[in-house]
């Protein structure tokens, strides 16, 4: 009997919608806020900015909103439509940190991924409950209790981390796949 199709899990913010890039135009609009690349590298907002600064922007997330109209990553699209092909592809977003995002998340990935079943689409909090071969994300703490292989999507907050392996695009996702894949 051939082996099942390989199951990923792909999270949402920083690896399908660029969630990083329209929160620091936020601050900079709102605040002020400059920062070059590469003070930005390993860091986090809430590092940078004042704690009412980075509470302001937290009461935003929890409105939901802000997720509607994000920019969708290089290259996501056409590699989750490939992956698709050949995979099980669960889009998984830890949305339960801002539940008011469900509505916007949804809908923003049923216009940018139609590819992607409404039936494959997860909201969760811990995502250690998910039964997947494959975890795409850029939060390494998804993975330290998660059961299949974390693949560690590059974002700035992330740079400092050291995972293997590791994609910092999704040219290179469809390379790991493919090895992760053919490996078993």
């Amino acid at each position: 009997m051939p082996p099942s199709r390989l199951r990923l899990a792909v999270d949402m913010d920083e690896v399908l919608a660029d969630a990083f890039s329209a929160q620091r135009v936020w601050f900079r609009k709102t605040y002020g806020y400059e920062w070059t690349d590469a003070e930005l590298q390993g860091q986090r907002f809430r590092d940078l900015v004042s704690p009412e600064d980075y509470a302001a922007m937290e009461a935003m997330l929890h409105q939901g909103d802000f997720f509607a109209n994000l920019d969708v990553m290089p290259g996501a699209q056409e590699a989750i439509s490939a992956l698709c092909e050949t995979c099980e592809v669960f889009i998984t977003t830890a949305a339960m940190e801002y539940p008011a995002s469900c509505a916007p998340k949804f809908a923003w990935l049923r216009e940018h991924f139609p590819c992607i079943s409404p039936l494959d689409i997860v909201f969760c909090g811990d995502k250690s409950i998910l039964a997947a071969d494959v975890m795409i994300d850029d939060n390494l703490r998804h993975f330290r209790r998660f059961r299949g292989q974390g693949v560690l999507f590059t974002a700035p907050h992330n740079m400092s981390e050291t995972w293997t392996p590791r994609t910092n695009n999704w040219q290179d996702v469809l390379t790991i796949v493919d090895q992760i894949d053919t490996s078993r």
